[in-house]
């Protein structure tokens, strides 16, 4: 299917690894440019060539933190100043529990995965809105609709996201602005390690039997593949997607049990 994103500019934030990577390649491959995002400068050139030799599209860099003003100002500067496409995305804070969490590292927790999507999303929303076309994806996580011990602050940092775009995406739809969501489960990513040691700590046993037991919960049986997830990203950012807004995608292989 043709996602009618050829010379699109697309901003794929934390896209040096796993999800953010994933999405980076599918709007390469759907035609779009991709500015990437990463700290790790050695890693997001790494990408950036794989990305360019796989598809023959531009490829920009910027390196830094995404949460620094610095860095949002390149981002938009590297899309030329005019992004059709924005994925917000960012690393959770590490899995703790919640007694442990002192007022800087909510602070820290809550700027990193609401406060700078909502100010990247700032950033480039009224230029979508006057040429006609912007397509914004948050990355949040499936704890959104079925909270976890250890992610409460991730939790809370993307549902407090979640509530604050949901509401901005009725006010820009009439644009052929669109806000949605990707809810994640487990994906076979970096992060997923720290899943299971933080799991096997608590339950007592070894990581390889915390993996064992999520993977079992999951109907699908297996955890995600990263291709997956940034497949449904770009289809979510094509002119096929025009109608879809404010909404929040889960892709958990099923373990999700309810019906909303």
């Amino acid at each position: 299917m043709d996602l009618g994103l050829n010379g699109k500019r697309a901003i794929v934030c934390a896209s040096s690894h796993g999800l953010g990577r994933a999405c980076a390649m599918a709007l390469a491959q759907a035609g779009a440019s991709v500015v990437l995002n990463g700290r790790d400068g050695a890693a997001l050139d790494a990408t950036a060539a794989a990305i360019g030799a796989a598809t023959g599209v531009r490829v920009a860099t910027v390196a830094g933190d995404v949460a620094e003003d610095a860095t949002q100002v390149a981002l938009v500067a590297a899309a030329d100043g005019v992004p059709d496409i924005l994925v917000n995305n960012n690393g959770g804070p590490p899995l703790r529990d919640f007694r442990a969490l002192d007022a800087a590292a909510i602070h820290a927790g809550l700027d990193a995965n609401m406060v700078t999507p909502i100010r990247l999303t700032q950033r480039v929303v009224d230029g979508m809105m006057e040429r006609g076309f912007g397509r914004i994806v948050c990355v949040t996580s499936a704890s959104v609709k079925a909270p976890t011990g250890g992610l409460d602050l991730s939790s809370g940092a993307r549902v407090g996201l979640t509530g604050f775009l949901a509401g901005v995406a009725r006010q820009v739809a009439g644009s052929n602005v669109t806000i949605n969501f990707l809810l994640p489960g487990l994906f076979a990513t970096r992060r997923l390690d720290g899943v299971h040691a933080y799991a096997a700590r608590a339950q007592g046993v070894s990581e390889e039997e915390a993996a064992a037991r999520a993977r079992a919960r999951i109907p699908a049986g297996r955890f995600g593949d990263p291709d997956e997830f940034g497949r449904a990203c770009a289809f979510l950012c094509s002119a096929h997607a025009g109608f879809i807004t404010g909404q929040s995608l889960l892709i958990d292989g099923g373990a999700y049990p309810g019906v909303l």
